[in-house]
């Protein structure tokens, strides 16, 4: 769209999604992107519904256009220790260290 005026970071804190729980995010995450074709596409799904119910934050950004459209987007921060650990875990298997092989995907 023309005329974008670029996005700022909301504090979530002073947003209705201040209240949302793990849970919450990983049901909007799943209606925003479930529909999109693609086994690498539903791999980054998966991996950021695991993100989140690890710990993962999640931040509120508003994009702004001169026309006054503004659009919510959303991202995930940096991942925290305990989601590095269960995919360490993941693919280390019963067999040992890298028996498995864990694949993020691609965003949409």
């Amino acid at each position: 769209m023309k005329g974008y005026l670029g996005e700022t970071v909301l504090d979530i804190h002073k947003t209705k999604y201040a209240i949302y729980t793990p849970q919450d995010w990983v049901m909007l995450w799943i209606e925003m992107y479930s529909g999109i074709d693609g086994s690498h596409h539903k791999d980054w799904l998966i991996d950021q519904i695991a993100r989140i119910l690890k710990g993962t934050k999640v931040i509120v950004k508003l994009a702004k256009w001169e026309n006054g459209a503004e659009e919510e987007r959303f991202t995930l921060d940096d991942a925290p220790s305990e989601y590095h650990k269960w995919v360490k875990e993941m693919c280390d298997g019963e067999d040992g260290e890298d028996t498995y092989a864990y694949n993020v995907g691609i965003a949409p």
